[in-house]
């Protein structure tokens, strides 16, 4: 089963920066040294009281696609759909959550770590999964593993990645992407290092 929209979003770069942003300030200058960097996906946690004036923000840098992260509910849902998200990422998957989603037409990345929340998500219609937490969720074995019985379905494994394991989890073919707060370090908004760090990402090109 495919989900043509948010796999559209999935393919167009190899890592989804996650975002954890504390200054609105510094959303588009952010945004648009990751975009220059060649990574236009971009997914702004909802863990800050500046996430949602970020996002609105960063829709204004030209070329970014920007989504919000982190969305638990469907409250949270509706804050971020106000915003101007244009797509959307859960670290799980709840009936309530995933109905409010499918509901809007949003794209829609659930977290899933277990064959249950897939065929959960694929009762919903879905097709494209986050692999959360990633690295404690039993790794890449785990995903070949569950991978197995669901032809079609795609992932974006996020948690515990590095640039130096991302090109690991890349190699798998039901990967599109995945997701990394590697490439947005905490500290002061350093322009120059995420425009580098961007440029190292998206070239972990799909071998």
């Amino acid at each position: 089963m495919s989900d043509s929209a948010i796999e559209q979003i999935m393919a167009l770069a190899p890592v989804i920066p996650v975002i954890v942003i504390d200054r609105a300030e510094d959303a588009v200058p952010m945004a648009e040294a990751l975009v220059a960097g060649g990574l236009p996906v971009l997914e702004v946690t909802l863990r800050t009281p500046a996430a949602l004036d970020a996002i609105k923000a960063m829709k204004s840098v030209a070329g970014a696609v920007v989504g919000a992260g982190t969305v638990l509910n469907a409250k949270m849902l509706d804050d971020a759909l106000d915003a101007g998200a244009e797509f959307i990422v859960s670290p799980g998957l709840t009936d309530s959550l995933g109905e409010a989603a499918v509901a809007a037409g949003i794209p829609f990345l659930p977290g899933v770590a277990n064959a249950a929340n897939i065929m959960a998500g694929l009762d919903l219609g879905l097709g494209s999964f986050k692999f959360f937490p990633a690295a404690t969720s039993g790794g890449i074995p785990a995903l070949k593993a569950l991978a197995g019985p669901f032809g079609g379905v795609t992932f974006c494994p996020t948690g515990g990645i590095s640039a130096a394991t991302a090109p690991e989890w890349l190699a798998l073919d039901p990967v599109l992407c995945v997701g990394g707060s590697w490439v947005v370090p905490s500290g002061p908004l350093d322009t120059a290092r995420f425009e580098a760090l961007a440029r190292e990402a998206a070239a972990l090109a799909r071998p």
